[in-house]
């Protein structure tokens, strides 16, 4: 990824391919935002990874096929969260 930021939303990023998703693309350099929606010790976990790559993350309890709440989610602020420094490899 280039100099600019980057924010990523992965829609069921607690398990799975989704949880794969989301650190993936944490490490190529993007704060990540996901949804889930039952899996709140999972989502957690995937936030844990993320946070610990210094990158920002924001699990959201949501159902994917809710239409209105894909907009609320949205019209949310933007991860303000400082950023901590980033590990090198």
């Amino acid at each position: 990824m280039s100099g600019m930021e980057h924010v990523a939303v992965v829609t069921g990023g607690s398990r799975g391919i989704g949880a794969a998703v989301a650190v993936r693309l944490a490490e190529d350099g993007a704060d990540v935002a996901l949804t889930y929606q039952r899996g709140t010790e999972a989502a957690a976990v995937v936030v844990g990874k993320i946070e610990a790559m210094g990158r920002r993350a924001l699990a959201i309890q949501a159902d994917s096929a809710d239409a209105a709440r894909k907009k609320a989610i949205a019209a949310e602020p933007p991860m303000t969260a400082p950023r901590r420094p980033r590990r090198r490899k």
